[in-house]
Order: C-alpha cells, then structure tokens, then sequence
C-alpha cells in the first residue's frame, strides 16, 4: 500500500502528505480502530470504506485533533499532529467538509466564504460592516473554482442542495489546505449532482494538489473517482489499492461488497 505509486493519473505527484502508521483507539474495551496505517499523497483521492461500525468517523477524528490516538503517529508533511488541538491542525493545512452542509442559512454565498476567509487571515475581530469588505476578491476567486460565483449575492438559504455542498467546499478551501477531510460528500444528492461535484473536485484538489480522504457509501462515486481506495472492518485495514484490485478483493466482496458489484451498492 505504501509502494510506488502505479496510477497514472498520480504520475509526479508523489510527495507523501499525510502519513498515519500504527494507529489505535479503544473506546472501553473496544477498538474503534486497530493498528490502522496508509500513506496519501499530494494530489490524490484516497476513499475510506467499510460497513456502519468499521472505524471512518474515528478515523476522521483522529486526523484533526477531536481524539487523540491510544497509539500511533500521524504526520502531515512530516510534522506530528498527534496531541494538537483542531483548531490548530486547521491552521496547519486540514480542511473537512460534513455530510451535513455547515453554512450561515442567513448570509450569502459570498459571505460565507469571507467569514472563512476572515478566520484564515486571523481577522475574525474585525466589526462586520468593516469585515464586509475584506478578502471579497479572493472570496470571488474560491467561489469561481466551485462554479458559483455566479450566485454569490444570494443567501444560502435560499440554495439546492448541491449548490450549498459546492459553498462548502469553497469554505474548505479557503484555508488553503494541504490535506481534505470529507465526510460523505455527496450525501443527499441527486445521482448526477454526485457525480458533477466529484468530478469538481477531483479537477480542483490535483490542479492544486491537494491530499483527499474521504468517505462514502456511493459505490459509483467511489470506484469513479479515487485513485485508491482503503476497506476497514470493525476497525480493522482489510484491503487498500486501486479500485479495480479493490473490487476484485473476495474479503471486501464478502464483507462489504455483497456480489461484488459496486454499480448501486449504497
């Protein structure tokens, strides 16, 4: 798993930027995730996968800082990230996007992205009529990457659903990071919004070659769209490589897959 890289797509884009080696958590005494290591690198799509129970929310929450591991390490660009509070995993380059959206209902589209902004540049104490003003340009800039910058003077409130998981992600993206958590991000989409948005930001995170983990229970939109993909089991790393391996995997089609068949499996 930890092996040259063989997918052309990843082809120079080498640099390991997470690296998570040994990683154990115990919950009383059971583990929520057992001895669990991957390296992902800049520019990669890494999906995490396995049944409810396997170990991927830990996972996430492990990775920026809302639990601290039993045992293991885990680096980002070489830098120990175990024991640092969230906010400071954020500041170091880790972004997260939730199943469920996270915006201000109230605020448009663009204000959304300038609050994120604001945080990022450590200006969050400006008066809003003051901070109103500030960092539209870049805001404009991230709004242009998601496609929607044609609706930034539009409340949030107001938006479909697809269109708030595009705001999101310019959210996420405002902190420049290094590395991407996200947490199903096509949930509650329709079939080819899920598909638009992956495509989206498959197109952004190698352009800017950012690392990506996520997870998802869309089979379609996993095997479409990571380079590689991870299988846990009651927090267990059950198999890891290209989704053509993966698929093919009989412990992964026994214990996750079913038939095999990743076409509908949800």
């Amino acid at each position: 798993f930890r092996g040259a890289l063989s997918n052309p797509r990843l082809a120079g884009q080498s640099m390991t930027a997470l690296s998570m080696q040994g990683i154990t958590k115990a919950f009383g005494g059971v583990r929520a995730v057992d001895g669990v290591s991957f390296d992902l690198a800049a520019g990669e799509l890494l999906a995490m996968i396995g049944p409810n129970g396997a170990g991927k929310s830990t996972c996430f929450n492990l990775l920026n800082g809302q639990l601290k591991p039993d045992s293991g390490s885990v680096r980002l660009l070489g830098q120990d990230l175990v024991g640092l509070p969230p906010r400071r995993i954020w500041r170091l380059g880790v972004g997260r996007t939730f199943q469920i959206t996270a915006t201000f209902a109230s605020m448009t589209v663009r204000e959304n992205v300038q609050m994120a902004l604001l945080s990022h540049h450590r200006r969050l104490g400006a008066l809003w009529p003051r901070a109103a003003s500030l960092y539209v340009e870049e805001a404009m800039a991230l709004l242009q990457q998601v496609d929607m910058a044609d609706q930034a003077d539009r409340a949030c409130a107001v938006l479909a659903y697809g269109d708030l998981k595009r705001v999101e992600l310019a959210v996420a993206l405002a902190n420049r990071p290094r590395l991407l958590l996200m947490d199903e991000p096509t949930a509650g989409m329709a079939p080819k919004e899920r598909i638009a948005l992956m495509a989206l930001t498959a197109r952004i995170v190698r352009a800017e070659n950012i690392a990506v983990l996520f997870t998802e229970h869309d089979m379609d939109v996993v095997f479409g769209h990571a380079d590689r993909i991870m299988v846990l089991n009651r927090g267990r790393q059950i198999a890891a490589g290209s989704p053509a391996a993966v698929r093919a995997d009989p412990q992964v089609r026994a214990v996750y897959l079913g038939s095999g068949q990743a076409s509908g499996v949800h």
